[in-house]
């Protein structure tokens, strides 16, 4: 599929991967629909899509509302007459251990990143069918094959994405829709706005955990999954190694990412307040695509402990554990 003149649908378009992929579809001459819930952040967006060379439309959205996610797709169609792709971006996370974090943030995290996805596919698959050809882009994880602790929530929704993607592939080659494509792509970690929003209740403020990729990356691999669609796409080669170490050595890759997130995913030195943070009301402000990590020095510990990821070394691994 062509990017030029193609309408694309985007969620939690107003930061981080969401509003990356919505400027590098604009650049490449799509019109794009942007859906957040921060309608300020939105109407910057587009103001940025359309300098870049788009046609862009703002919908402030929450996703776990379904009629809002339909009504969404309405506005497409009825403003280009279309939909040719949806990225199913929009996401929340929480810190806290397992028997510390409430119910309801709990529940609030799989309701925006596992249904918020399935609302989202629900509006445009119809849609796509219909019409016989399309892109349905959904934004999983690397955690959805390498799970974490402190993010149980988060990590079971990146799982459950993943799975769906593979379930929606099948039934729609069972249907005879080949026109109609679904694609996962897995990030590592990202250098957005998003570990500065998240709740949490481990009393350690969150960081990017290291290495960082950029935003841009992942939005130039959505990109070119819409001209040539993948089944699944890791972004960053860390992530990659991750992958396939966790397919080699499963125990030891869990074993040594409890240790790289307790180390690196969290301050050791940096207290933070318990709170809820943009899980149930949206981060003010007009948002942005970075979140200010990227290219920070690694400390030694930092460097150590991607190495033992990277080469599987138990005699690295225990040095940096100690």
């Amino acid at each position: 599929m062509r990017v030029r003149d193609a309408v694309v649908v985007v969620t939690g378009a107003s930061s981080g991967i969401g509003r990356a992929t919505a400027l590098a579809c604009s650049g490449k001459g799509a019109a794009v629909v942007l859906a957040a819930r921060r309608e300020e952040a939105l109407q910057q967006v587009a103001r940025e899509c359309e300098a870049a060379g788009g046609v862009a439309v703002a919908v402030p959205t929450d996703v776990t509302d379904a009629d809002a996610v339909l009504a969404l797709a309405g506005r497409a169609v009825q403003r280009f007459g279309r939909i040719d792709v949806w990225v199913n971006c929009a996401a929340v996370t929480a810190f806290a251990p397992f028997q510390e974090i409430p119910l309801e943030d709990f529940r609030r995290v799989l309701d925006v990143d596992v249904m918020g996805y399935v609302h989202g596919a629900r509006a445009a698959l119809p849609r796509l069918r219909e019409q016989g050809t399309g892109v349905l882009i959904n934004v999983s994880s690397i955690v959805s094959v390498v799970p974490q602790p402190y993010t149980h929530a988060y990590s079971m929704s990146k799982a459950a994405v993943r799975v769906l993607s593979a379930s929606l592939r099948q039934e729609l080659r069972l249907d005879g829709a080949k026109g109609v494509k679904v694609c996962t792509v897995m990030p590592a970690t990202i250098d957005t706005p998003f570990f500065d929003h998240t709740a949490n209740y481990t009393g350690r403020k969150a960081k990017a955990m290291p290495p960082v990729y950029s935003a841009e990356r992942v939005a130039r691999t959505i990109v070119n999954l819409i001209r040539v669609p993948r089944r699944e796409v890791v972004v960053g080669p860390m992530g990659r190694n991750l992958v396939l170490q966790a397919k080699l050595a499963p125990g030891f890759t869990e074993r040594m990412m409890a240790l790289q997130v307790d180390k690196t995913h969290l301050y050791r030195n940096t207290p933070a307040p318990a709170g809820q943070g943009n899980l149930f009301e949206p981060a003010p402000g007009t948002g942005s695509v970075s979140g200010g990590w990227h290219g920070k020095r690694q400390t030694a510990l930092r460097r150590g402990a991607s190495l033992a990821l990277l080469t599987g070394s138990v005699a690295v691994a225990r040095r940096w554990a100690r």
